[in-house]
């Protein structure tokens, strides 16, 4: 007999843009509280256009709360649309942060 078992979480990667009002309002500050809170880790980037990059690991559920937020994000934003493609999960990343360069 079996007693207990451990559930398997699946990891997942999702690589973001998110377009609209999304810099100069806190944007990458707050998803990274948010991403703290959750668990997950990666990176958050403005881009040259306008709009804001991210790549987000973790458990899959958690991923996606997180894509859920960002589709809001924080009260100043003004978010016209999330575009997000799903990637192979690579495990790279110890933390999420905040990065300052384009490239």
């Amino acid at each position: 007999m079996l007693i207990g078992c451990c559930a398997v979480v699946e990891m997942a990667r999702a690589h973001l843009r998110i377009y609209g009002l999304v810099q100069g309002v806190f944007f990458r500050a707050t998803m990274k509280d948010v991403a703290d809170r959750l668990g997950v880790t990666g990176w958050v980037r403005n881009l040259p256009d306008g709009s804001v990059e991210a790549v987000v690991e973790g458990p899959k559920d958690k991923v996606m709360e997180l894509i859920r937020w960002a589709h809001h994000g924080p009260p100043a934003a003004r978010v016209e649309r999330v575009v997000v493609e799903w990637e192979p999960y690579r495990g790279e990343f110890r933390d999420f942060r905040i990065r300052y360069r384009f490239w």
